[in-house]
């Protein structure tokens, strides 16, 4: 495919992930500018990822098979085999092919016996989407049927340089859909402001928020907290046009409470008119926390130690990043084993998916057959 068709294609994705859509649409949207730029076999695999976990939340393939077959769940998380999710969404590089990974013999993969060949594809690619902070909020995989090319160096760096845009827009469509259908008390907020400053609309719950942050009175008022304004202006300031949407701003905002918020301003660019929508929530970098409290009783130690096994780090790993000793990180997973009747670590990354996050994957699939919005993160609550 020639530069025209990638640039395109890049371009088209960047602005996509700053209209505010719903995660499906932005899935479909996406497919459809990818695909001029991109040759591949049958239809995407979309899957979103918990960045606290790197657990999938949800996953989307535009109808090919509506619900995730439960073997190839049971094979991800319990399994031993050469491409997983988790770990492309790590890796350094960020894109990995079942080939390279296999070192050219694929037929060594269980998922290439049991899952791609059984459907017709030879070839698997998996793109990490992390924001340009870094943070994974999903993967994309990419098939290729027997007697194709082999994805190229130059095709990689495409996506590759696609994957940003790719996570600001799974992350704003999980954060519309949790706004826009609110699960709990700490479910973000949604303000739709016309050009002119005026609001347009707000979803159930954001009220709330807006109390929290400083400067603003709009339960007496309806004046609006000057940090929503200036995220919403620096979201229009650069929309240009349906095309070119403008970049996706950001704030982090300490509440009047105390606790830090985080305000995601994206403009909606449709028919001639300009709105902006800004997302207000409570920053939470890990909401697994609490669910590993109400449902295991861990300590707050324990729960870091289990945040990173499920991401994957090793014992070595996850002494350096607690500043504890090796013999420490052991103790502690002593323990989680003990409260979560555990013996390994692949049984607790299995028995955390398959207790908080599957139920999460199967109501996702539910939401996108009826055109509800999907979710992120967890399922709120103990098992």
């Amino acid at each position: 495919m020639g530069t025209y068709a990638r640039e395109r294609a890049h371009d088209r994705v960047a602005a996509l992930a700053g209209e505010g859509l719903d995660l499906v649409t932005f899935w479909c949207e996406a497919r459809d500018a990818v695909r001029p730029a991109m040759p591949y076999y049958m239809t995407p695999c979309w899957f979103t990822l918990d960045p606290a976990s790197l657990l999938v939340t949800s996953h989307h393939d535009h109808g090919m098979l509506g619900e995730l077959p439960p073997e190839w769940l049971a094979h991800e998380y319990y399994g031993d085999d050469f491409h997983n999710l988790a770990g492309v969404a790590r890796s350094d590089e960020g894109v990995s092919t079942l080939h390279d990974a296999t070192g050219g013999q694929p037929e060594r993969s269980f998922s290439y016996r049991e899952i791609l060949q059984p459907y017709g594809a030879e070839q698997e690619l998996l793109l990490a989407l992390r924001t340009h902070d870094g943070e994974p909020w999903g993967v994309l995989g990419l098939y290729r049927e027997p007697g194709q090319p082999l994805f190229d160096r130059e095709e990689r760096e495409f996506l590759r340089a696609l994957a940003p845009h790719l996570a600001e827009g799974a992350r704003r469509g999980l954060l519309v859909g949790e706004a826009s259908d609110p699960e709990g008390p700490e479910a973000p907020g949604l303000v739709v402001l016309r050009e002119d400053w005026s609001v347009d609309s707000l979803t159930p719950g954001v009220e709330r928020w807006l109390a929290e942050l400083p400067g603003g009175d709009w339960e007496a008022r309806e004046q609006l907290p000057p940090s929503v304004l200036a995220v919403a202006g620096r979201a229009l300031r650069t929309a240009e046009g349906r095309d070119a949407a403008g970049e996706v701003a950001l704030a982090r905002v300490l509440s009047r409470s105390g606790r830090w918020m985080v305000l995601h301003g994206a403009s909606l660019v449709a028919d001639g008119a300009r709105r902006v929508a800004v997302i207000v929530e409570p920053a939470h970098p890990a909401r697994i926390s609490p669910l590993l409290m109400a449902a295991y009783g861990l300590t707050e130690r324990e729960q870091e130690v289990t945040r990173l096994v499920l991401r994957g780090d090793s014992t070595t790993q996850i002494a350096h990043e607690l500043s504890v000793s090796p013999h420490t990180v052991q103790q502690h997973l002593k323990s989680v084993f003990e409260k979560t009747g555990v013996n390994s670590r692949r049984e607790l990354v299995g028995r955390v998916f398959f207790a908080h996050y599957e139920p999460r994957v199967r109501d996702n699939e539910d939401r996108a057959q009826d055109g509800r919005p999907l979710r992120g993160g967890p399922v709120p609550g103990p098992s």
